[in-house]
């Protein structure tokens, strides 16, 4: 009788029930354009900052969707949710959508635990560098190519040129730079659970499923299922939000807002480029 009369009364006189935070991040990382904000440490740093700031909660859960992006992006976000979690002392739960590879699933990293569906597609940790070569075709068309630069290998790899030994050599140095930091930073969060797959790190992709054996993930789940489990039926789950970009705000847009021309075509781009992201994946 005495716990039901609580569950009455207002405030702190109440019985308290549990809130966790939700973050969602979805979508590829790093591309911005006028009317595509882009997952970015910008977009991203006001909710992270309002979810941690919740008071009382056991902890913050992160929703990952993402086919990865920006390597800088992914591990500036990474980096957030590992100083705002040690700063707060709250734990991070990740959840896994369709996928959380490349930069997404670092991003996931961050998190104390990572629950993915087991059809989820987590891993691909590597780097890739990906474009297309012009040179026959721009002879084909009679058209003259006209670089000038002041510094020998200012327009390395210009698709409209041939491939020199030594440009691909160095793009290929400077992405084993980067991904042994993507590959660090992986075993220095998941340690001891990692399988030892000399596959782990060549980029290879798996399901949830496969990602627990290889320690990638560590348990099957949905949020609102794990949640409930681990606080009881009664969890608030408190979604938090970024604000809301509009494209004349950014000084972009179309019509009589900004370049119209400008802003469709960078979006055009923008979204074959995403568009590619998540076809490597199957999605």
């Amino acid at each position: 009788m005495l716990d039901r009369l609580r569950g009455l009364l207002p405030g702190k006189l109440g019985v308290s029930k549990p809130v966790v935070p939700v973050v969602r991040i979805s979508g590829p990382i790093g591309l911005v354009t006028p009317l595509r904000p882009g997952v970015t440490l910008a977009t991203l740093a006001g909710p992270l900052e309002r979810a941690f700031a919740v008071k009382g909660a056991p902890a913050v859960a992160i929703v990952i969707n993402s086919p990865g992006g920006s390597p800088v992006q992914s591990h500036l976000i990474y980096r957030r949710i590992r100083a705002l979690a040690e700063e707060k002392g709250r734990k991070v739960l990740c959840f896994v959508e369709d996928v959380a590879a490349s930069g997404g699933y670092m991003i996931a990293c961050a998190a104390d635990e990572i629950i993915a569906d087991p059809s989820s597609v987590v891993g691909s940790i590597g780097v890739v560098s990906s474009g297309f070569g012009f040179v026959e075709a721009i002879h084909k068309l009679g058209i003259e190519r006209r670089v000038h630069t002041a510094g020998g290998r200012k327009a390395i790899l210009d698709p409209f040129r041939p491939e020199k030994p030594e440009d691909v050599e160095h793009l290929l140095a400077l992405q084993q730079e980067v991904h042994d930091t993507f590959a660090d930073l992986v075993r220095e969060r998941r340690g001891a659970l990692l399988a030892d797959d000399p596959q782990l790190f060549s980029g290879l992709f798996w399901t949830g499923k496969a990602g627990v054996g290889l320690g990638l993930v560590d348990t099957i789940g949905d949020l609102r299922g794990v949640l409930r489990d681990r606080y009881g039926p009664d969890v608030k789950l408190r979604p938090i939000a970024g604000e809301r970009s509009w494209p004349w705000k950014r000084g972009g847009g179309i019509g009589i807002f900004g370049s119209g021309a400008t802003s469709l075509a960078d979006d055009a781009v923008s979204a074959l480029e995403a568009r590619a992201l998540w076809n490597r994946y199957g999605l």
